[in-house]
């Protein structure tokens, strides 16, 4: 699929642990849908867990037990996803972490999370050697782009799919012109696909 034509589904999740097999919920989620550098949908929620979350939980994100006390259920919110979801390229910053709850939660609907293709924002800022930390605020940061609301579920979404796009407008014409150009860029270092010049792209 060309970039120009796909439609870009940049999503973050806040969580009250570090593992769905562990326990762990979503306790907010939000998406942005892009499609040619333009955003056409954006969605947002605190989800009720179901269940108490920890005081060090509550210090990463700042989502108290009392804010999610009225929210939705991720049950309640899943079919809003799905059509959300629904034949778009799905981005994330660690995007292995994200997806792994997804899956969890989707399954707990009796559903099944859609095998779309991923890109990773993560696995980009480490290939690309362009950065001294790769973590979402630090990679922002450096690119300077706002880390204001750093660890709530849109906040980290809009600095990752900024950071995306800050890849994408730079592999866009040196040989990367589809979905699945770019998905080969997680997994080697820029440097060993584009021969066409020895001009640095970052």
């Amino acid at each position: 699929m060309n970039i120009t034509e796909a439609k870009f589904a940049c999503l973050d999740t806040e969580t009250t642990g570090l593992s769905p097999q562990m326990g762990g919920k979503i306790c907010e989620i939000a998406v942005s849908i892009t499609q040619g550098g333009e955003l056409v949908e954006e969605f947002s929620t605190l989800l009720n867990p179901g269940m108490p979350m920890s005081p060090e939980v509550i210090n990463i994100h700042g989502i108290t037990n009392e804010m999610v006390a009225g929210a939705p259920s991720f049950a309640e919110v899943a079919p809003k996803l799905m059509s959300l979801l629904d034949g778009c390229v799905l981005v994330a910053h660690n995007a292995d972490f994200d997806l792994n709850f997804l899956r969890e939660e989707f399954a707990s609907c009796g559903l099944r999370l859609p095998d779309n293709p991923v890109l990773d924002t993560l696995k980009m800022a480490r290939k690309s050697g362009r950065f001294a930390k790769n973590n979402l605020g630090c990679v922002a940061e450096d690119l300077g782009i706002s880390c204001q609301g750093w660890h709530r579920a849109m906040a980290d979404t809009k600095m990752a799919e900024q950071i995306f796009y800050y890849f994408l407008n730079r592999l866009y014409g040196r040989g990367v012109q589809t979905v699945e150009d770019l998905q080969k860029f997680q997994y080697k270092k820029w440097t060993e696909l584009i021969c066409a010049d020895k001009e640095s792209i970052v």
